[in-house]
């Protein structure tokens, strides 16, 4: 007899629904790590965030647990959980590492993805001009998490698919670091970068994903890299 069939990839990466308040109260504090409203180093109460993130502590404690299996925050017993460190040679790897694969997952996103699939990654760029416009850098960091994790879910490959997830989550912090901020201009540029992907995806055209993605990926920032080599 046939076992249980495996949830769809493009469905859920695991058991965290966005419907859960856990989920969303996990993904407020994420993009508050990578725009750095919560600092590196910073001690974090767990009754400050639930009032602050208008969540109960159990909910919180679960967010804060998935994001310490992430290396985003470190917990000690007695002396609490803080905001992991800046890690500039853990970010490096981490970045090759997503070149690497997100590449190969925006090939096969491109020959594998259904059309509910394609839709949901070009609907994740939906509300990236207002975004820019506003200057949101919340909804910037928010948009681009959800768009790579969209192509990564495309890609039918739920164990690639889950390193990406954690991948990006440990070097999105990183490229604000290190460029300070993006101007309006560069804002628009990697909107349109982002844009030309979904679409090669959509036309079904994996050499030219693979391409966009390199694209969007981009290199090392080279202020970041001066960073490293001072250290």
């Amino acid at each position: 007899m046939a076992g249980p069939r495996e949830p769809d990839a493009g469905t859920r990466l695991d058991e965290w629904s966005p419907r859960l308040l856990k989920s969303r109260l996990y993904q407020r504090l994420l993009v508050d790590i990578i725009i750095g409203a919560l600092g590196p180093g910073e001690q974090l109460d767990e009754n400050a965030l639930a009032k602050r993130y208008g969540g109960g502590l159990a909910g919180i404690r679960e967010a804060l647990a998935r994001l310490a299996l992430e290396g985003l925050v470190v917990r000690r017993a007695r002396v609490g959980t803080s905001v992991a460190p800046l890690d500039l040679m853990g970010a490096r790897e981490a970045f090759e590492a997503r070149c690497l694969i997100e590449v190969h997952c925006a090939g096969l996103a491109a020959t594998l993805a259904s059309a509910a699939e394609i839709a949901a990654i070009r609907a994740t760029l939906d509300s990236g001009e207002q975004a820019v416009t506003d200057n949101n850098v919340a909804a910037l960091a928010a948009m681009d998490e959800a768009f790579h994790v969209a192509v990564a879910a495309a890609s039918g490959n739920r164990a690639l698919a889950k390193m990406v997830v954690t991948l990006h989550h440990q070097t999105a912090r990183y490229w604000l670091y290190a460029m300070r901020g993006p101007t309006s201009e560069e804002s628009y540029t990697a909107l349109n970068e982002h844009r030309a992907l979904a679409e090669a995806i959509a036309g079904r055209d994996a050499a030219r994903a693979r391409t966009e993605m390199l694209k969007v990926l981009g290199d090392f920032p080279a202020e970041m890299k001066r960073t490293l080599e001072g250290r």
